[in-house]
């Protein structure tokens, strides 16, 4: 079986190449996150407020791990995890004033990457790429 014609073993490298491109620019530019964390700290600030589960759906990230991937970002002082009003059982997500400084820093190196994992594609073909991308994934 030819490898290079199946699709996920072509999504398995498109993803190993973005993963190297994120860890390798973000940290070249000073930045100790790795995606995950990144999407995650993007998503509290975009939704102050937000409870672990709905941040692993909202990211697309497994339920089971994300306890770690916060446990961390609070470690590093970028999120606090805030006791629910409505539910004591509860912890509701909220970025900390470091983090955010650290996600406006963050968020331009970030968006100039995007175009250096598909590097090899013109920007057109990049367009493309992104669409049926969306497409595959049923967002549209």
């Amino acid at each position: 079986m030819d490898g290079t014609k199946m699709a996920g073993h072509l999504i398995r490298r498109l993803h190993q190449q973005s993963m190297l491109v994120f860890q390798t620019q973000t940290q070249a530019a000073g930045f100790d996150l790795t995606s995950v964390q990144f999407a995650a700290l993007n998503a509290i600030a975009l939704q102050p407020g937000i409870d672990q589960a709905s941040l692993a759906t909202a990211i697309s990230f497994d339920r089971a791990t994300i306890g770690g991937v916060i446990d961390r970002l609070e470690r590093k002082g970028l999120v606090q995890r805030v006791v629910s009003a409505q539910d004591r059982r509860a912890r509701q997500l909220h970025i900390t004033p470091e983090g955010v400084q650290l996600l406006a820093a963050c968020r331009p190196v970030v968006k100039a990457l995007q175009a250096d994992i598909l590097a090899p594609l013109s920007p057109a073909e990049r367009d493309v790429f992104l669409a049926l991308a969306h497409k595959a994934l049923g967002l549209g």
